[in-house]
């Protein structure tokens, strides 16, 4: 493997490791256009490589968190084969299914893992994910996350080969035996207030809990925070636990409906599902950070490079503070080449499986052997 980085726009770009076996991985601000110098640049250095990129709240390379401009990751493998698949989200309702329609355009022969980057607001992240995996031929690791912009819910990106914008979803497939994928995903957050029963609720909009309204519900714990909704939200995500888990998942707001009191997450909370809010501090997201790193088993890859997905609700929780997150990751994994972003939520293998998470840092370690 070689890699190289970039900061664009402003330093020169590399392009002699362009080549159908190297990886593009850019994450940039969400007010990039696809005819800015940033990305221009990109694509005129890697025409032929496999390039895939989102718009983040925060793009994280090395150990450095940059808020401006493009940054890129180019790795060259020596005996991975890469296939990019692309499609267009036609709303919630579509997530599903366009799930399925990248499973469609991935050869199943010698896939060993996807990376997935997906639009991160009108999307229902859970059913992207349980649709591209019930369309692969048999389970592999699936990484990546939900692009973001700076908890404005307003517009997100993706960047998948020549294409660039909203609504789009796009997964790399890494093929052959070896490729090799380590990872890691923890939270770092803990539980407070009452337990509550989510009795009604549709896909992944809440309209009830305990069946007294979501949203009114949510507002009267969030006191002083309840006016900078639906932003505030990522300060206190929910913990869902249903019988068929054996650990609660975290699910953060994307979007309120003042008119139905219903509250949309990136992800399904299933009616029965017990509910609990969280909160956490800059020590503990540290410590889960650095328990993520050290589930890579970096020592036992060698050579590598990590893919970083961070929550934006954790950036805000560590304020000015957020490139400590970062720095502990890299003091755990050594001088791996470190490329990610701060997203709306999070894609990676959990308890056995491949789910969408929210608030933690997921991290995959690619390599050769």
């Amino acid at each position: 493997m070689q890699t190289r980085s970039f900061v664009l726009p402003g330093e020169p770009v590399d392009e002699a490791l362009d080549g159908p076996r190297t990886l593009v991985l850019a994450f940039g601000d969400p007010a990039l256009t696809p005819d800015g110098e940033a990305l221009s640049a990109l694509r005129a250095a890697f025409g032929r490589s496999v390039v895939i990129g989102c718009s983040a709240s925060g793009q994280l390379l090395d150990d450095a968190l940059v808020d401006d401009g493009l940054v890129a990751l180019a790795v060259r493998f020596d005996h991975t084969d890469l296939h990019l698949a692309r499609t267009t989200i036609d709303g919630i309702d579509d997530s599903r299914a366009a799930g399925q329609r990248l499973a469609e355009q991935l050869p199943p022969d010698g896939l060993a893992g996807v990376l997935l980057l997906c639009d991160g607001l009108d999307v229902n992240g859970t059913d992207v994910v349980e649709g591209l995996t019930a369309g692969l031929s048999r389970p592999v690791p699936i990484s990546g996350g939900l692009a973001s912009d700076h908890a404005r819910f307003e517009h997100t990106w993706v960047l998948a080969g020549d294409a660039l914008g909203g609504g789009l979803v796009g997964a790399v497939g890494l093929y052959g035996d070896r490729v090799r994928i380590t990872h890691g995903c923890r939270g770092g957050w803990e539980p407070f207030g009452p337990a509550r029963r989510v009795t009604r609720s549709d896909g992944n909009r809440l309209f009830e809990l305990d069946g007294r309204p979501a949203l009114a519900l949510y507002r009267s714990y969030l006191g002083v925070y309840a006016d900078g909704l639906p932003g505030s939200a990522l300060l206190f995500p929910l913990a869902i636990q249903t019988p068929d888990r054996p650990a609660p998942v975290v699910r953060t707001v994307l979007a309120v409906d003042e008119d139905t009191q219903s509250m949309t997450f990136a992800g399904d909370l299933p009616e029965g599902a017990t509910a609990q809010l969280m909160r956490a501090t800059h020590d503990m997201l540290v410590d889960g950070a650095v328990a993520a790193a050290r589930d890579c088993g970096v020592a036992d890859v060698g050579s590598a490079v990590a893919f970083a997905v961070s929550c934006v609700g954790r950036r805000l929780v560590f304020g000015e503070r957020a490139e400590e997150e970062v720095e502990a990751v890299r003091a755990v994994l050594g001088a791996v080449p470190l490329v990610g972003f701060y997203s709306n939520c999070e894609v990676s293998p959990g308890t056995g499986f491949s789910e969408l998470h929210n608030q933690t840092m997921t991290l995959a370690l690619l390599a050769e052997v």
